[in-house]
C-alpha cells in the first residue's frame, strides 16, 4: 500500500514539474527591456553619475550662502615680543634715531570670534554654477544614452536568440529528413540497390548535421546569457523568450533629433559658458562682504598683580579683487576653449551628415531585406517541395542519390538565405530606430 501512495507521489510530483515547464513564462522583447531598465548594473552606475552632477551643481550654488566660522586659540608666550621704541618717546630732549627696546603684552592671550563671510560677486561663482547646470543636462542625455544603449543591445541579444531558434528549427527538420534518408538508403543497400558510398554519404550529412544542431544549441544559450546579463538577472534563471519575428512592410519612424546631436550641443554649450566665465575673470572684480565678532583676553599669573581680562572685539567691512596681470595664464585657457569649441562645432556638422548617410543606408538595407525575406520563404516552399519530390523519384528510381543531395543543398540554401535577410532586416531595423531616436519604440 505504501508503495502504491509512493508511485503516486512520484507522478503527482513529475506532472506537476512538466505543467510547471509547459506554461514556463515567455519574455517578450518588451519585458526583457524593462528588466533591464531597472537591475542593468551600468544603468544604476549612470544614474549614480547623474545623481553626483546634481550634487556638484547644488555644492556650487552653495558657495553663494553666507558662511559662518567659529575660531578659538590661546597663545602662552615664553619670551613676549619685542619692539624698538625710540628715546623721543620717552625723553623729547633725546637725540633723534636712538631707540630702546621694549616688551608688550601679557603671557597669556586667549582669543575667541566668530567670522561671517559672504561673497556680493564673484564671476567665477556665477560663472561656475551655470557651467555645472549645463553639466547636469549633459548628464542627463549621457543617461538617457546609456539607457539607448541598452534597448540596442538587449534588442539586439534578442533578435540574435530568435534567429538562432528558427535556425536550430531549420537544422531539426533537415536532420529529420536526413535521418528518413539514410533509412532508406539503408534499406536500397541491403538489396543491392544502393553502394555502400551512398550509404556513408548520407551518413556523413547526418553526422554533420548533428554536429551544427550542437553548435547553434550552444550558441543559443550563450546568447541567453548575454541577454540575462544585460538585463541584471541571474546566469541560473530560466529564460525562455518570444520566437516570433514580425515584420514591418515599410519603417517610416517619426524623425526626432539624434541623441548624439543633442549631447553635442550641449557641450557646445558647456565649453561656451566655460569660455565666458574665463572672460568674466579677466576684467570684473570680485567683491565680498565679511564680519568678526569676539572677545580677546589677556592673562598674566606673576605676582603681585594676577589677572585674566577679557575685551570685545568686532569689525565688518568690504574686500574687493580685482585682477591686473596673471601672466597670460588666463588667455591662454580662453584659445583652449576656443578651439575645443571650434572641434564640437566640426564634429556637429559631421556627424549630422553621418547620420543622414547612415539613416539613408538603413532605409534602403531595410527595403531590401524586407523583400529578401519574403521572397526567401516562397523559395524555402519551393525547395521543401522539389527536395520531397526529388525523394519520392529516387525511391522509384527515377532520380538519383546526386540529385536528392542536391535538393537538399537547395533547401539549406534557400534556409540560409532567409536567415542572413532576417539578420540584415533586423539589423537595419534596430540601426534606424537608434539614428532617428526612436529605440523606446521597440515592442
Amino acid at each position: 500500500m505504501k508503495l502504491v501512495n509512493t508511485h503516486k507521489l512520484f507522478w503527482l510530483i513529475a506532472m506537476f514539474l512538466v505543467f510547471n515547464q509547459s506554461n514556463a513564462q515567455v519574455w517578450t522583447l518588451k519585458q526583457c527591456i524593462d528588466t533591464a531598465l531597472v537591475h542593468n548594473k551600468n544603468l544604476q552606475i549612470n544614474r549614480n553619475n547623474s545623481a553626483l552632477g546634481n550634487e556638484r551643481h547644488q555644492e556650487t550654488k552653495a558657495n553663494l550662502i553666507p558662511k559662518i566660522t567659529a575660531n578659538a586659540d590661546y597663545k602662552y608666550f615664553t619670551d613676549l615680543p619685542y619692539q624698538l621704541m625710540p628715546l623721543t618717546a620717552f625723553n623729547p630732549a633725546a637725540p633723534e634715531g636712538e631707540f630702546r627696546e621694549a616688551q608688550f603684552g601679557v603671557p597669556h592671550s586667549i582669543n575667541a570670534n566668530l567670522q561671517l563671510t559672504m561673497p556680493i560677486y564673484n564671476p567665477q561663482v556665477y560663472g561656475a554654477i551655470k557651467t555645472t547646470q549645463m553639466a547636469v543636462e549633459l548628464n542627463e542625455l549621457q543617461l538617457q544614452r546609456s539607457e539607448e544603449q541598452v534597448f540596442f543591445e538587449v534588442s539586439n541579444l534578442y533578435y540574435n536568440a530568435q534567429v538562432l531558434h528558427h535556425q536550430g528549427r531549420f537544422i531539426d527538420s533537415n536532420l529529420v529528413n536526413a535521418n528518413r534518408l539514410l533509412t532508406t538508403i539503408r534499406l536500397l543497400h541491403e538489396q543491392l540497390l544502393a553502394t555502400g558510398n551512398d550509404v556513408n554519404r548520407i551518413a556523413l550529412q547526418v553526422t554533420q548535421l548533428t554536429a551544427q544542431k550542437e553548435n547553434i544549441a550552444s550558441k543559443y544559450q550563450q546568447v541567453l546569457n548575454g541577454l540575462k546579463f544585460m538585463m541584471g538577472v541571474p546566469l541560473t534563471q530560466h529564460l525562455e523568450i518570444d520566437t516570433a519575428i514580425f515584420y514591418k512592410e515599410r519603417a517610416d519612424y517619426a524623425r526626432s533629433t539624434n541623441l548624439d546631436l543633442r549631447i553635442l550641443k550641449t557641450q557646445n554649450g558647456l565649453l561656451q559658458s566655460e569660455r565666458n566665465t574665463l572672460n568674466r575673470s579677466r576684467f570684473l572684480p570680485s567683491a565680498g562682504l565679511f564680519a568678526t565678532y569676539g572677545t580677546t583676553g589677556f592673562g598674566y599669573d606673576k605676582q603681585p598683580n594676577t589677572f585674566l581680562k577679557f575685551y570685545p572685539i568686532g569689525f565688518t567691512g568690504i574686500q574687493l579683487s580685482y585682477p591686473l596681470f596673471n601672466g597670460t595664464v588666463t588667455q591662454r585657457k580662453i584659445n583652449q576653449k576656443t578651439l575645443e569649441i571650434r572641434n564640437n562645432e566640426l564634429q556637429y556638422t559631421l556627424l549630422t551628415e553621418q547620420i543622414s548617410m547612415q539613416i539613408e543606408n538603413a532605409t534602403l538595407q531595410i527595403t531590401v531585406s524586407g523583400s529578401t525575406v519574403e521572397t526567401s520563404k516562397k523559395q524555402i516552399e519551393l525547395a521543401q517541395s522539389v527536395y520531397a519530390q526529388t525523394v519520392l523519384q529516387q525511391k522509384q528510381g527515377i532520380a538519383s542519390l546526386t540529385d536528392v543531395l542536391l535538393a537538399d543543398n537547395a533547401l539549406r540554401e534557400a534556409q540560409q538565405n532567409y536567415l542572413n535577410a532576417v539578420v540584415d532586416y533586423l539589423k537595419a531595423d534596430l540601426e534606424l530606430k537608434k539614428l532617428n531616436n526612436q529605440l523606446r519604440t521597440t515592442n
